[in-house]
């Protein structure tokens, strides 16, 4: 069972393709990491981005696939409306499942991408995805609504062009899906903790271990939030082995 990430690298290991892999790893499934952009952070700030052209990235993606017969990926940090671009044309190509997070900001604040890529993933990437997982900020960025309720958060996820799930971590736990025309609202408890960074990264991979394993996407998506949750109370987050 193999499944791919197309994401950023963080050094600290808490997010993007380090963490995403870590995921895989735990939910007992194999995973490729396609880099789009090196990062100089941790935890707490960003630094700087440095993307990689995005020919290189195209030639990572076909190296791996020519090895490797891979269904569901999902993609982090993609930096620039070319790399979407590409990221979407190589969906159709190899017949791609694709859950997207749509990362724009770090937990710590810092800004990772180019202004113009929520329109980018509104365009060319998030109709051809099987799900999106933005938080309340990126759901914001890309329907242009402002969010501060469940009511928000409803009005935002049907202007999406894709499944959604509009996570709960900064509206009290309200975790809000859209699955076939399915609105769904999922509150959980949300834990006190330090140990935040790359959650969004590690919601949307475990998703994709779930699916590769053969469950649906909204079991995926309830399986998922339980790993994260447990991750953080535990605080091991990316190296839970988790009981699926």
């Amino acid at each position: 069972m193999i499944v791919m990430s197309i994401a950023g690298i963080d050094p600290s290991a808490g997010a993007g393709v380090y963490a995403d892999l870590k995921t895989f790893q735990a939910l007992g499934v194999y995973g490729c990491g396609v880099v789009t952009a090196l990062t100089a952070q941790n935890p707490n700030k960003v630094v700087s981005t440095k993307a990689i052209e995005p020919a290189y990235v195209q030639e990572q993606i076909d190296i791996i696939l020519d090895a490797y017969d891979i269904t569901y990926v999902k993609t982090g940090m993609l930096y620039s409306p070319e790399i979407i671009k590409l990221i979407g044309k190589k969906i159709d190509e190899y017949n791609l499942k694709c859950v997207v997070d749509p990362v724009m900001i770090a937990t710590s604040g810092g800004n990772l991408t180019k202004s113009d890529l929520a329109n980018a993933l509104n365009k060319y990437l998030l109709p051809k995805a099987i799900l999106t997982t933005p938080n309340i900020f990126e759901a914001q960025k890309l329907t242009g609504i402002e969010i501060k309720s469940k009511e928000d958060a409803i009005k935002a996820i049907k202007k999406i062009p894709c499944d959604c799930l509009v996570t709960g971590g900064h509206l009290d736990g309200i975790n809000t899906l859209n699955i076939d025309g399915e609105i769904i609202i999922e509150k959980q408890e949300l834990l006190k903790s330090d140990n935040l960074h790359g959650t969004g990264c590690n919601l949307s991979s475990a998703i994709v271990a779930y699916l590769q394993k053969g469950n649906d996407l909204k079991t995926s998506c309830f399986k998922s939030f339980d790993y994260v949750y447990e991750s953080i109370k535990n605080g091991n987050y990316g190296t839970l082995i988790a009981k699926i």
